[in-house]
């Protein structure tokens, strides 16, 4: 690997946390969302609901691309984690 990669996969693991904490806030916001979609569709008949489910579908679609990177990053550090001595 070049000096470039190995500085591209070090900040890929550094941010691994990072990125399972976006992929579980955005199901969070996705659920939570949904909700109040929901209740205010069930208070009013008239709501639109289309719109605001291309968003969740959004957002749901970006937590899965956080998780994807943090699988990524799993992978990078298990490749380029020294192997640990034989004991």
């Amino acid at each position: 690997m070049t000096a470039a990669d190995e500085r591209f996969a070090a900040r890929a693991i550094r941010r691994k946390g990072l990125f399972l904490g976006l992929s579980i806030g955005g199901l969070v916001v996705a659920v939570a969302l949904t909700i109040l979609y929901t209740v205010l569709k069930m208070r009013n008949p008239a709501f639109p609901v289309v719109p605001r489910a291309i968003i969740i579908l959004l957002v749901l679609l970006n937590a899965r691309q956080n998780l994807r990177q943090y699988r990524y990053a799993r992978v990078l550090e298990g490749l380029t984690k020294p192997d640990a001595p034989a004991s």
